[in-house]
């Protein structure tokens, strides 16, 4: 099992996942690392990434971008109204006042939430990483905009439970950014050093976010992440507002009363963005059948968009500025700027980096996969089925949290996070309630870039008094959890009783007599022994506390489980129709690509022509053409065993031929290699008769079967042959290509069978050795060879007579 770490951006995502020799960035299907957020509806069945991203033109209505900006928000919201306007998709509001997006699916009009357009996203990344790495993908980490609230973290989840996946831990874009670049820092300070302060700046596609963070060994901490809702996005549709305006007074053209004019506008104005970040001279923008069949021109240069764009760059300086203070780091504390994001490409922004922060841009990280990379090394650490180094990363909240609750004379409430507080965090609250308690928790108004700051509303039941009618303790916890969402997580009442208990008499002496005590009466008053004494009994009260926990009724955002499984089963049904969808285009693709090959090989001059009548070959035309016909009209949307049917009677017809010509083309090359081996076998023959040294181990018996089965080879290849010249190749041969390879294959056993067989060795001669035992030598002087092996166990006396000793 692997784990990785999703990018999930606006417009593009990332996919990295953790092995044993470092972080890796997947590619998609299409061997890209970026897979575009983007989703469509072609017909029947749905269009995923790149494939996506690539009809957008021609399928626009149909075709869903930029839904990040959508998720946990209500249609009514001026931020969707503003996302909506600028998008070329239908939307619409729900019943429950979210957003819905209507698109044709299956020839239905269907309804989607951005939960579930997010969560079909998510499935082609996990198909796309499971194919990539060969093993099933459960377990990852998804990152999230640090200013991401309640609400959108929710929805975010909702959308990757739909898609089945098992989300560890949602990541602030910012943090991961910051894991990546010190987790393989070696030279970070010692945790009683001071730290190295390390500002990141991430441009992406529709937002800012800057932050400040602080490394020691082993660990990081993020004081401060600032954010505005400006990215790459922004200076395009500046370009494209200049460049309408342009066109509307030159060619009385106005592209933004036409959707896919306008997309097409905003595609050739980001590559002209793009080009101006490289080059400062003029530069030019030619669209060809732009409206209304007309070309249109324009040029830009770098100086001119920066003027256009000067509102959004002090948008982007303000942001920077508002970190600084809000990070109370000094210039001179500040060891590097580092730069993540398409978006910081744009030289002007550099120059803002190098003006604000004292510090050149830095380049250290991969700017468009540094984000995956932290999401897949964080993933990496919390899971079980990885080992990696520790890193601690100690996150932020971005927003000051409230709480307030009403008792019976007032409203109270009070700030339980302050911004900037460190995350997770538990924090416990004490009241003292006789009834149930409504807790509301919200973000401090005017804070977040959300019309509503409310967070959630907590019913806390089963609270009671006392036996005596007066308030119990209960305390309540708000936890931010590790996915940046708040909520009260337990409540738990503190329930008190007092009983009396009486206290232990004292001990009594040996004779069973009560031992005087220092106030015991004495004299004549005293009892006298072994009397009978009325004693007081003292008794003490003790307390006992039981804590009994209590009941939670939240309510928040998100979909509640019953939708949440519904949703699910609905993906899983989705998934299953693209799979046979799938099935059924490959069926009729294959049934079409016959068509064309069949046709072109058995027309004149084809591949299959010489091995078929001319009336056959015409009335497999005619049925080809037929099929064809029928594929473009009425067997345009039939099911996949209808296109294999068609195809497998086809195939009757044209497989014999097909098998027919490989008969004819296979022939040469097996008498080929027949007639080498019987000429390989008489050769053999020949050396034998001729006394060849290598043979003299074969006897005579031998070589004269081997050269009758090459007589009788060769008999057969002459008939074999011979038959093949009065055959027609439109009609099947009477000597097929396997009984050829039989007869070589029969022939070469028989020969190897014989020429093969190595040599017997030679007898080794017994050493002649001295009375001594020393061996003697021979007439040349030379010592005579000792025996190789000597055998050192002796064969038992019992099996010694039952051996065949020669």
């Amino acid at each position: 099992m692997s784990v990785i770490g999703i990018d999930f951006g606006n417009e593009a995502c990332y996919v990295a996942v953790a092995k044993a020799g470092g972080i890796e960035t997947i590619a998609n299907d299409y061997s890209l690392r970026a897979t575009p957020s983007c989703v469509a509806f072609a017909g029947r069945n749905r269009v995923l990434g790149v494939a996506a991203k690539n009809q957008q033109v021609t399928n626009m209505n149909n075709t869903i971008g930029g839904f990040k900006r959508l998720l946990g928000r209500k249609f009514n919201d001026p931020h969707v109204q503003a996302e909506l306007r600028k998008a070329p998709y239908r939307a619409e509001q729900r019943p429950d006042g979210g957003i819905g997006i209507r698109v044709n699916y299956q020839d239905e009009e269907c309804v989607f939430s951005p939960e579930q357009i997010t969560a079909m996203l998510f499935t082609k990344l996990k198909d796309d990483a499971a194919k990539e790495l060969k093993t099933q993908i459960n377990d990852c980490v998804i990152t999230v905009p640090s200013f991401f609230t309640n609400a959108e973290r929710q929805a975010l989840l909702d959308a990757a439970g739909i898609s089945g996946l098992n989300v560890l831990r949602l990541v602030n874009e910012t943090t991961a950014t910051a894991l990546s670049y010190g987790f393989y820092k070696q030279d970070l300070p010692a945790p009683e050093e001071k730290s190295r302060n390390v500002i990141f700046v991430d441009c992406g596609h529709s937002s800012l976010q800057v932050s400040a963070c602080a490394f020691h060994k082993g660990k990081l901490k993020m004081l401060a992440s600032c954010a505005d809702q400006v990215g790459g996005r922004d200076f395009d549709y500046a370009l494209a507002e200049h460049f309408s305006n342009e066109f509307q007074t030159k060619y009385k053209i106005d592209p933004r009363t036409n959707k896919r004019a306008y997309l097409r506008l905003l595609t050739e104005v980001e590559k002209l963005k793009k080009q101006m970040s490289a080059n400062s001279t003029k530069l030019p923008l030619n669209i060809e059948c732009f409206m209304n069949e007309i070309d249109v021109h324009g040029t830009m240069q770098r100086p001119e968009m920066e003027q256009m764009c000067a509102g959004l760059l002090q948008r982007i300086e303000a942001t920077m500025k508002k970190l600084l203070a809000d990070s109370k780091l000094a210039l001179e504390d500040i060891h590097s700027v580092e730069i993540v994001g398409g978006g910081s490409r744009v030289p002007s922004i550099k120059l803002l980096i190098e003006q604000i922060f004292g510090k050149t841009a830095s380049t250290t990280l991969n700017q468009d996969e540094a984000v995956s990379r932290g999401a897949a090394l964080q993933c990496a650490i919390l899971s079980p089925a990885v080992r990696v180094r520790e890193f601690a990363c100690s996150d932020v909240q971005a927003f000051p949290v409230l709480i307030s609750w009403e008792d019976s004379t007032q409203r109270n409430e009070m700030k339980v996070f302050e911004q900037y507080h460190t995350a997770p965090f538990s924090r416990l609250l004490t009241v003292h309630r006789r009834e149930p308690l409504t807790i509301n928790v919200h973000y401090e108004p005017n804070s977040v870039p959300y019309p509503d700051p409310f967070i959630g509303s907590f019913h806390i039941k089963d609270i009671k008094p006392n036996a005596n009618g007066d308030p119990q303790e209960v305390k309540i916890k708000v936890r931010i959890n590790q996915n940046g969402i708040v909520l009260v997580s337990s409540a738990t009442m503190v329930e008190k009783r007092e009983s009396e208990e009486p206290v232990t008499p004292p001990a009594t002496a040996a004779n069973g007599d009560q031992p005087p005590t220092p106030n015991s009466p004495q004299g004549e008053d005293a009892p006298k022994t072994g009397e009978p004494m009325d004693i007081q009994e003292d008794k003490k009260k003790k307390v006992t506390t039981k804590n009994i926990d209590l009941t939670i009724e939240g309510k928040t955002h998100g979909f509640v489980s019953t939708e949440l499984t519904n949703y699910h089963e609905l993906e899983m049904k989705m998934i299953a129709n693209d799979r046979q969808e799938k099935e059924r285009v490959d069926a009729k693709n294959a049934l079409e690509e016959f068509v064309y090959e069949v046709r072109g090989k058995i027309q004149e001059d084809g591949e299959l022509s010489a091995y078929i009548e001319q009336d056959d070959a015409s009335k497999i035309c005619l049925q080809l053409e037929d099929t064809e016909n029928w594929l473009y009209e009425d067997g345009e949307n039939c099911e996949k065993a209808v296109y294999k049917d068609r195809l497998a009677g086809l195939r009757q017809q044209v497989d014999p031929i097909k098998g027919r010509a490989d008969e004819y083309q296979g022939h040469e090359q097996a008498f080929t290699e027949l007639g080498r081996t019987v000429q390989l076998t008489f050769k053999a023959v020949e050396q034998y008769r001729a006394k060849d040294p290598k043979y003299d181990h074969l006897t005579e018996t031998e070589i004269l079967n081997i050269s009758e089965a090459a007589q009788k080879a060769q008999k057969w290849y002459e008939e074999a042959r011979s038959k093949l010249v009065a055959v027609k190749k439109t009609q099947d041969p009477p000597v097929k290509v396997a009984d050829i390879r039989h007869e070589n294959q029969t022939l070469s056993t028989c020969m190897n069978s014989v020429l093969n067989r190595p040599k017997p060795k030679p007898p080794t001669p017994p050493a002649d050795t001295a009375k001594d035992g020393a061996p003697q030598a021979n007439a040349n002087g030379d010592q005579a060879k000792e025996q190789d092996q000597q055998q050192t166990d002796a064969a038992p006396k019992d099996l010694e007579d039952k051996m065949d000793v020669e």
